[in-house]
C-alpha cells in the first residue's frame, strides 16, 4: 500500500508543500489482462527511451553507495506480500517505494504523497537503471553515477483526492538522460491509448501499455484502467506519441486473499473505479 511510503513522513518542513487531507484511495490494481513487461521484453523503441528518463525512488537505507558502484538491497517480492505461487515477478527485489521521471534537467516529477517532507526527501535518492534488461538477471547494482539526492522540494501537493505531485530539485544536472516531454496545453480524449512506466510494489521498472483514458470530467486528474501497484505512484503515463499527460496517484486495492496468500485484485477493462492520473499540466506552474 502507497501509505507505507509515507509513514514517517513529517509534513511541513517545506514552504513549498501544500497538503489537505490524505488521498482515501492510493493502491492500484490489474485491469483485462497483465501488461506489465520487463524492459527486457519491451520491443518497441520508442518505450525503452522513455523507461531510460524514468528513476525509482528508493529510501537511502536500501542502498550502499560506494564511489563507483551503489548495491541495492530488498526483500523479494514474494515474501513481502505473502504472495501465493501464481502471481508474477515474486522472486523479483522490490527495493523502490514510488516512482517518477525526469521532466528538467535537475527536476523529478513523481506523487506529492511520495515525498511529503524536506527529511522524507533527503533519505531518498532517485535511481535511474534499476531495470531487469537480461532474463533472470536481478538488478542489484547500478553505477552511483546513475544515483542522485534530493538538494530541494520545488513544490508538493496532496489535496485529498484532487491534485498531488511533487516536483524534486537533484542535487546536480543530469546529463545522460533525455528529458521527456510533457502537454502543455489541451487536455487527453477519453479512449486515448496510455502506457505508463514505473515500478509496482517496488519492483525493477515495468512497462504496461494497452490500457486507455475512461474519464475525464475532474480538471485536475483523469481516470484511466492502468496495469498498476503501489509503487507505481509517481509514474509517468504517457501518450501514444511519448508525451507525459499525467502522473499516477491512486486506485483500487492492491491484493487480495486467495486462502492463506496473495493475489492480484483484478477488474475488467471497464470495471472498479478505475487509477486516478493528476494531470501533467499542473506541474507547469512550477517547472
Amino acid at each position: 500500500m502507497l501509505l507505507s511510503a509515507c509513514e514517517n513522513s513529517t509534513p511541513g518542513e517545506s514552504s513549498g508543500i501544500t497538503t489537505q487531507g490524505t488521498p482515501e484511495l492510493q493502491e492500484k490494481v490489474i485491469y483485462g489482462n497483465d501488461d506489465r513487461k520487463d524492459l527486457y521484453e519491451v520491443k518497441s523503441a520508442l518505450q525503452r527511451r522513455l523507461a531510460d528518463s524514468t528513476v525509482a525512488l528508493i529510501k537511502d537505507e536500501n542502498l550502499q553507495e560506494g564511489a563507483e558502484i551503489t548495491r541495492i538491497t530488498a526483500q523479494t517480492f514474494r515474501r513481502s506480500y505473502n504472495l501465493c505461487s501464481s502471481e508474477r515477478f515474486g522472486e523479483q527485489e522490490n527495493a523502490a517505494f514510488c516512482s517518477g521521471s525526469l521532466v528538467a534537467p535537475d527536476v523529478i516529477a513523481t506523487a506529492g504523497h511520495c515525498v511529503r517532507s524536506v527529511r522524507d526527501c533527503s533519505e531518498t535518492r532517485f535511481v535511474f537503471g534499476y531495470a531487469v534488461k537480461s532474463a533472470g538477471v536481478q538488478p542489484r547494482e547500478v553505477a552511483s553515477s546513475e544515483v542522485y539526492r534530493c538538494a530541494e522540494i520545488i513544490h508538493s501537493e496532496v489535496l485529498g483526492t484532487g491534485s498531488d505531485f511533487a516536483l524534486i530539485k537533484l542535487d546536480r544536472a543530469v546529463t545522460n538522460h533525455a528529458v521527456l516531454k510533457t502537454r502543455k496545453t489541451g487536455s487527453v480524449k477519453v479512449g486515448a491509448s496510455l502506457v505508463v512506466i514505473g515500478h509496482p510494489v517496488g519492483l525493477p521498472t515495468k512497462v504496461a501499455a494497452g490500457a486507455k483514458v475512461r474519464s475525464t470530467t475532474e480538471s485536475e486528474h483523469f481516470v484511466a484502467n492502468l496495469d498498476t501497484y503501489g509503487g507505481n505512484s509517481g509514474s509517468a503515463v504517457f501518450n501514444s506519441s511519448g508525451v507525459i499527460e499525467g502522473i499516477l496517484v491512486r486506485g483500487d486495492t492492491d491484493f487480495v486473499y486467495q486462502g492463506s496468500c496473495t493475489v492480484s485484485n483484478r477488474c475488467t477493462s471497464t470495471g472498479c473505479r478505475g487509477e486516478d492520473v493528476t494531470r501533467i499540466t499542473r506541474i507547469l506552474p512550477y517547472l
